[in-house]
C-alpha cells in the first residue's frame, strides 16, 4: 500500500450504504490515509486531529448538527477546516448544510475516483497552508511579546545605569582632590560600565560572561608569560541586574589593586578563583579575590567609593553577602551572590 500522502488522515463519515467503504477504498489506494467514523460526535471528537472530512449529506441531516456547530464556532481565526458534502443525485444540495459547514466543496454522487482524490487533496492542500499561517502568527506574537520584553528590560537597565552613573558621579567628585583627578577615575569608571554594557548588548540573552568581565579589567595588567593574574572558575553568565554591579565592583578591586595592592608592584599577583553550588535556595556563586607579592596592607582608615559600592550595590540590589580580609599576604575579597535559575531556550528559534 503505498504511504499516506500526509500524518493527518482524511476523515469519513458515510454510515448507510456502502459510501464510505467506497471513499476509504479510493483514497488509500491514492496513497491518502483514512479513519471511518461511525457517529457525527465521533467525527467531531477527531476533526482536531484531520486534514479535512468526508460527509454524506444524509448522514448530517439525520444527525443533532449542533455539536459540529459549536466546534465550528470553536476554532480560532486562522483555522477554516475543508469539508467534502457527498450529495444524492438532485438539484443543488440542501442549503442549511453548506452554510452549517462553511469551507465546503460538494460532490455530487455517483462520482469519478478522480474527483474525489482531487478533492480530498485540494482540501489537504488548503488545510497545511492554515497550519502555516497559524505558525506564522505565532510567530509574530512571540516576535512581539519578547520586543515587549525588551523595551522593558531596556527601560530597567537606563533606568539603573543612570543610577549607577549619578552615584560614580557623587563618589569621583567627593573624593577627588583636583579637576585632572575627579576626571581620571571618573572616565575608568565609565569606560568599566561601557565594557560590561558591549557584553550584555553583544549577547542574544542579554547576559555577560563573568571571565569576560575579569579578563578585560585584570587582562592589562598580566605580564607575557600569564604568571601575574590567575582566573579559575567555571563557565558562568550573569544576567544585567547582576552583572553590572558586578563589573564595576571588578573594576573597583582592580583600580584599588593598581593603586594600592598588588598590581602596584612588578611582583605582584592577583588570583580569582570562583564556582557555582547549589544550595536549598537555588544557585550561588562563590567567588574570591586574592592578591599577594603587594605592598604590606592595612585596615584602611575610610571608606572609598569602591569599598561603599561594594557594600551597597552588591548587597541590596544583588542580594550578596561579601567580606573583605586585610591579611599580611594581600587583600582576600570574598562574595557569595545567589544566581536565578539559566535561562531554557523556547523551542522556536527563528
Amino acid at each position: 500500500m503505498p504511504m499516506p500522502e500526509s500524518a493527518l488522515p482524511v476523515l469519513i463519515l458515510a454510515p448507510q450504504g456502502r459510501d464510505a467503504e467506497v471513499a476509504a477504498s479510493i483514497l488509500d489506494e491514492a496513497g491518502i490515509g483514512t479513519r471511518t467514523c461511525a457517529t457525527l460526535p465521533e467525527l467531531v471528537e477527531a476533526l482536531d486531529g484531520a486534514t479535512c472530512a468526508v460527509v454524506t449529506e444524509e448522514a448530517l441531516l439525520a444527525a443533532n448538527r449542533q455539536v459540529l456547530a459549536d466546534w465550528i464556532a470553536r476554532q480560532p481565526p486562522w483555522s477554516d477546516f475543508p469539508f467534502i458534502l457527498l450529495t444524492m443525485r438532485r438539484g443543488e444540495p440542501d442549503g442549511r448544510l453548506a452554510e452549517a459547514l462553511g469551507n465546503v466543496n460538494s460532490l455530487e454522487r455517483p462520482f469519478h475516483p478522480a474527483t474525489l482524490v482531487m478533492a480530498a487533496r485540494f482540501a489537504a492542500r488548503a488545510r497545511r497552508r492554515q497550519h502555516e499561517a497559524r505558525a506564522h502568527l505565532e510567530e509574530r506574537e512571540r516576535t512581539a511579546e519578547r520586543q515587549a520584553l525588551l523595551i522593558r528590560e531596556l527601560h530597567h537597565r537606563v533606568k539603573n545605569t543612570l543610577a549607577t552613573v549619578q552615584g560614580l558621579l557623587g563618589a569621583s567628585a567627593r573624593a577627588a582632590t583636583s579637576v585632572d583627578a575627579f576626571y581620571n577615575a571618573f572616565s575608568a569608571r565609565i569606560i568599566s560600565l561601557a565594557k560590561t554594557h558591549n557584553l550584555l548588548t553583544e549577547d542574544y540573552w542579554q547576559q555577560a560572561s563573568l571571565r569576560e568581565m575579569l579578563v578585560n579589567e585584570l587582562g592589562p595588567y598580566d605580564d607575557e608569560e600569564g604568571r601575574r593574574i590567575r582566573l579559575d572558575g567555571p563557565a558562568v553568565e550573569l544576567i544585567g541586574d547582576l552583572a553590572v554591579p558586578t563589573g564595576m565592583a571588578i573594576h573597583e578591586l582592580t583600580t584599588n589593586a593598581a593603586k594600592h595592592g598588588a598590581l602596584s608592584l612588578p611582583e605582584g599577583r592577583v588570583a580569582v578563583v570562583w564556582e557555582v553550588r547549589r544550595t536549598q535556595a537555588g544557585r550561588e556563586l562563590l567567588l574570591d579575590w586574592r592578591e599577594s607579592g603587594g605592598p604590606a596592607v592595612g585596615e584602611p582608615t575610610r571608606k572609598g567609593f569602591g569599598s561603599t559600592l561594594l557594600q551597597r550595590v552588591l548587597k541590596v540590589q544583588c542580594g550578596a553577602e561579601i567580606a573583605f580580609a586585610y591579611e599580611p599576604a594581600g587583600l582576600h575579597f570574598h562574595m557569595a551572590v545567589p544566581l536565578p535559575d539559566q535561562r531554557t531556550v523556547p523551542a522556536y528559534d527563528g
